[in-house]
């Protein structure tokens, strides 16, 4: 697992207004940490997790979290290559209250070119240089961007425990197939009164309640990539109805597919 921690001693020297800390990374584990600055987490191929401490939240694709400064917190994610751009802001007394509330918004086409545009840089932003600027123009505009926003605050359970890990990731590789809990168990030497356990005592949930987050926040993916219709999606995701995966997915989030695939659209 590659570890990920920011520079820190960089990016909270009080006379930084703009700090960049972009790069490409197989898997990310980081150790927990904060700054005192507000953070934009946006990652471009990939699923991250949030953990803060009252709070797991699940940042899916085409979406950005917003973190407040002195926030404590951990990102963990197993997707591969992922693109990870961070950007910290020094947040003054008269700024948005925007940045004081940690939330998860969709990122639209036209903030998406703007992140992605940043590409070019990290470190420390001088004054009076075109990377400031354009920070400074973001930094703005990005509370006015998102005003009509519907703030998305996804929560995803994902274990702690070692074996548990391995038996998450093996469901997401292949989420498309109804394995069942005795299938499960037999595939990793367990006993399934054992797995049961472990479920309830380290996510406060069950084996088929986890299945289903799995493959709902898999769902959230490959709606946003555009690239399927619902029906396909559903089978992707491991249910052999389209009526079953929108009431599931209704039951979770608390509207259809449709409307969620709707509502990234028109944010484009």
């Amino acid at each position: 697992m590659s570890k990920f921690e920011p520079k820190f001693e960089e990016i909270n020297e009080q006379n930084i207004d703009f700090y960049i800390n972009h790069f490409r990374i197989e898997k990310i584990e980081s150790l927990v940490h904060q700054h005192n600055k507000a953070q934009l987490l946006y990652a471009e191929g990939g699923i991250v997790h949030i953990f803060t401490n009252e709070k797991h939240w699940y940042l899916p694709a085409r979406c950005f979290m917003i973190i407040p400064a002195n926030v404590q917190h951990s990102l963990l994610s197993f997707s591969t290559n992922i693109q990870l751009y961070n950007f910290y802001f020094n947040i003054k007394e008269e700024d948005d209250d925007f940045y004081r509330k940690k939330n998860i918004y969709f990122a639209n086409d036209l903030l998406r070119e703007m992140i992605i545009y940043t590409k070019q840089w990290n470190g420390k932003l001088e004054p009076n240089t075109t990377a400031y600027d354009f920070l400074k123009a973001v930094k703005s505009i990005l509370p006015e961007i998102n005003k009509k926003e519907i703030p998305f605050p996804i929560q995803h359970p994902f274990p702690r425990d070692e074996k548990l890990i391995e038996i998450s990731l093996f469901l997401t590789r292949n989420i498309e197939k109804n394995y069942t809990l005795e299938e499960i168990a037999h595939e990793f030497g367990m006993s399934s009164r054992t797995i049961s356990r472990k479920f309830k005592n380290d996510l406060g949930m069950n084996y088929i309640r986890f299945l289903r987050s799995l493959r709902i926040t898999k769902s959230l993916e490959l709606i946003a990539e555009n690239k399927y219709n619902m029906y396909e999606i559903a089978m992707l995701v491991g249910y052999n109805s389209l009526s079953t995966f929108s009431n599931i997915f209704f039951k979770v989030l608390n509207m259809r597919p449709t409307e969620y695939h709707h509502m990234i659209q028109n944010r484009k």
